[in-house]
């Protein structure tokens, strides 16, 4: 009975916050498909170049306080230790505040330099420094949030975030419509400013605002900040690497060509990333609450890998049938030269969905320096094969690299979580990973023929037999078939 409660509690979360990021996304197609339209592949690439240097400034600034504030937190919430907790609440919010200002100055101070780098040239310093603002509210707004994980408020979780897209979408979409691409910066600003006023309103009325910038308060606050500065160079190659490489294409190729990858990019790790996303708003703060129980921690990772692949495998088989479909339909046909780089990096996200709980043990151990060195090979691994196979292959070619580097960063994710905590995966994701991964694989073959016979016939018989196989198991794994039953015959 426990063992189907743990799996039906995995489901149910997982679903809950799923539903949330398929609305999201829903708002967020609508948003995308009508900037795509306002302002084509140049504009979306400039978007993409300054969200992605806005987030490398904040990662490199906000001391990891948005992941190490999670792990604290879930502990005295698990404890009930309510004084603990509001102290730890208390030092979060202080050392956000700070952490933003510092970030908001390194933004405005080195806006040539970010210019320069990014563009080539200097032309857009005073967008940058305009920028800057973004930087202070982010490090607020995680910080916010990374409260309300920790003490599991994940149904207000699910609402800030319903209220973040909608906000966006009827802000920035009325801005671009009347001056496009001059609307890029202040938009921004005004996203980042909703999305922090949205999250304060509802966490500071469970937890009433008090911070104290005293140093001695502050000096409370070292052990979390030793292990976030970990999370900070983590942050700065994750960030570093996305950055480095929308920045090499901008260079090398076009801002156009940033566009097409972007669009690439969002359609794949973002918006099929939906499950992941998920999983992390429950899983991270549950793992952390038992990283003390050896059975219990690794019972928890193979339960929520095995959850993972069963839901992620029939949505990538449906979405990589569909994706000649939706690209134009979500963008524009402008965006099709993106489709053979999406259609490969839907492989990727299955050792992605395989690698992701076993990436959180290092976090909910607090060991701060294995994540780094995890983090850093994988960024490496990222930089070097999209820039290089995009040199051979074009667009096609970066999407092969970064599927090539999640494949070789789950081999060393698994073998270093074996040698370091002993973890072992159950055999049980050995099986299910022999069945639904080849599944992917001729999927994919699949999309690769001209012939429409063998796209669509084929295709969609792959698509249910990889949704049959998660279904049957999910059924025997979970009570949640028989409550809908139950539910259906009552009425």
């Amino acid at each position: 009975m426990k063992k189907t409660t743990d799996y039906s509690n995995i489901i149910r979360y997982t679903s809950l916050f799923g539903g949330v990021q398929g609305l999201n996304i829903l708002v967020g197609i609508v948003r995308n498909k009508l900037v795509a339209m306002l302002l084509g592949p140049d504009g979306m690439g400039l978007i993409s170049l300054f969200n992605s240097t806005m987030k490398f400034v904040s990662e490199s600034t906000n001391m990891g306080i948005s992941i190490s504030a999670v792990r604290k937190i879930s502990e005295h919430f698990d404890r009930n230790d309510t004084e603990a907790l509001e102290r730890e609440i208390n030092l979060v919010r202080s050392w956000s505040c700070c952490t933003g200002l510092l970030g908001m100055l390194v933004a405005l101070v080195f806006s040539p330099l970010l210019s320069r780098f990014t563009f080539s040239w200097n032309g857009h310093t005073l967008h940058f420094a305009l920028l800057s603002p973004i930087v202070a509210m982010m490090a607020i707004t995680g910080g916010e949030l990374a409260i309300l994980k920790g003490i599991r408020r994940l149904n207000k979780l699910a609402l800030i975030s319903v209220l973040n897209v909608v906000g966006a979408l009827l802000t920035s979409i009325p801005l671009y419509y009347l001056f496009l691409e001059q609307a890029i910066v202040p938009s921004l600003v005004l996203m980042a400013a909703i999305q922090m006023g949205v999250t304060i309103a509802y966490s500071y009325r469970l937890h009433p605002l008090r911070i104290s910038f005293r140093w001695a308060n502050l000096q409370q606050g070292a052990a979390m900040l030793r292990l976030g500065i970990a999370f900070v160079l983590a942050g700065i190659l994750g960030s570093g690497a996305d950055f480095f490489i929308r920045s090499y294409l901008s260079n090398a190729a076009s801002i156009e060509m940033v566009g097409l990858y972007n669009a690439g990019y969002m359609m794949t790790m973002t918006y099929v990333g939906v499950v992941f996303t998920a999983m992390e708003t429950d899983f991270f703060p549950r793992l952390s609450g038992v990283n003390g129980y050896a059975f219990t921690f690794s019972q928890t990772v193979n339960r929520q890998i095995e959850v993972m692949l069963l839901l992620v495998s029939p949505l990538l088989a449906v979405f990589s049938l569909l994706l000649p479909t939706l690209l134009p339909l979500l963008y524009t046909g402008k965006f099709l030269p993106a489709l053979d780089m999406m259609q490969v990096v839907m492989l990727a996200m299955y050792f992605r969905a395989l690698k992701l709980p076993v990436q959180y043990i290092p976090l909910a151990k607090g060991d701060s320096l294995s994540y780094l060195f995890l983090e850093a090979i994988y960024d490496i691994l990222l930089i070097v094969l999209v820039i290089v196979f995009f040199n051979l292959y074009g667009l096609v070619g970066a999407g092969w690299g970064i599927t090539l580097a999640g494949f070789i960063d789950f081999v060393v994710v698994f073998i270093y979580a074996r040698w370091r905590y002993d973890y072992r995966p159950s055999k049980t994701i050995f099986a299910y990973a022999i069945i639904l991964i080849p599944i992917g694989l001729l999927i994919y073959f699949v999309t690769s023929s001209p012939d429409p016979r063998i796209y669509w016939g084929a295709g969609v018989l792959l698509a249910l037999c990889s949704t049959a196989t998660s279904v049957f198991i999910l059924r025997k794994k979970t009570n949640l078939w028989n409550k809908l039953i139950d539910k259906i015959c009552r009425r």
